[in-house]
């Protein structure tokens, strides 16, 4: 039995608003996928680009070199292909040179079969005052929470 890998990126959510979400498959080496597997990746500072040929990349994911790994070993920053249908393919690349919005990675998980997969979103950069807006909301929801804890005791 295998344990679950769930890598997340935590600011995602805090510095852009998600307007569309996908799933997507990523083609890796086999020392990369080894390292996935013992949670060796990060993906908080990543993000996704379209090449000359519509393909799009996921950029500045970093997966450690294998420890076991020899001179086979994978670059730890390289881009990585993702694979998604054609259609969401053309649809991500419009949305992206049209309206200016940028593809992040939300998390990179193993799925039931062992294989790799990277939810991406289609998002909106927030402002300063937006910022501040979900700090704000944050706040007032636990000190909510914590007048109906005190409250029912």
């Amino acid at each position: 039995m295998q344990k679950k890998i769930n890598i997340k990126n935590k600011r995602a959510r805090f510095d852009y608003e998600l307007i569309d979400t996908y799933t997507a498959g990523i083609v890796l080496s086999g020392t990369e996928i080894k390292s996935i597997r013992e949670s060796k990746a990060s993906i908080s500072e990543s993000f996704c680009e379209f090449n000359d040929k519509g393909e799009l990349f996921v950029v500045n994911m970093q997966v450690d070199e294998y420890a076991h790994g020899t001179h086979y070993n994978h670059l730890p920053k390289a881009e990585r292909k993702l694979l998604l249908n054609r259609g969401e393919l053309k649809k991500l690349e419009k949305e992206v040179k049209n309206s200016g919005l940028t593809i992040i990675p939300l998390n990179l998980f193993l799925n039931d079969r062992g294989l790799a997969k990277l939810n991406i979103a289609l998002a909106k950069g927030k402002k300063l005052y937006d910022k501040r807006e979900t700090i704000k909301d944050r706040d007032n929801k636990r000190n909510l929470d914590r007048v109906k804890k005190s409250f029912n005791n």
